[in-house]
């Protein structure tokens, strides 16, 4: 059976990633480093805190399938008429979607998880879970 990953350090793929990426950091992005999470554990559940300035409600989703719970959020182009008269020197601000998955445990349901989002911050709270002990199923075969 697998843990629970809420509150796991990827810290040595992380490194490793870092280490051997030979993209420039200015134009290197990705959902943890822009999607920055906290997790804290209380007695019979997990709250789960996601920074996501300048994104609004209907810009985020979040999907439980398989016991992975996965927040995504998409931040489009605005394209305006000034535009042709100007262009951009820089740009620093992110434009695409961003995704977090995490492990929460195949027992936990969708309609036990309670979400709200409020100033770029979104908290999630996740119930503990207790697993289900294996039953054995082996059955005795009778030999004649």
């Amino acid at each position: 059976m697998l843990v629970p990953s809420l509150f796991t350090d990827n810290f040595v793929n992380d490194w490793f990633n870092d280490a051997f990426n030979t993209t420039p950091t200015l134009f290197k992005a990705s959902g943890s480093s822009l999607m920055s999470a906290d997790v804290k554990e209380y007695k019979d559940h997990y709250e789960l805190s996601l920074e996501l300035p300048g994104y609004k409600k209907e810009d985020v989703n979040a999907s439980l399938k398989d016991g992975y719970l996965t927040i995504e959020a998409k931040r489009e182009d605005k394209k305006d008429d000034s535009e042709d008269e100007a262009h951009f020197i820089r740009r620093e601000r992110y434009v695409g979607t961003l995704e977090r998955t995490f492990y929460v445990g195949e027992d936990v349901k969708q309609e036990d998880i309670k979400a709200k989002f409020d100033n770029g911050v979104l908290e999630i709270n996740i119930p503990k879970v207790q697993a289900k002990p294996e039953v054995d199923t082996a059955q005795n075969i009778a030999i004649e």
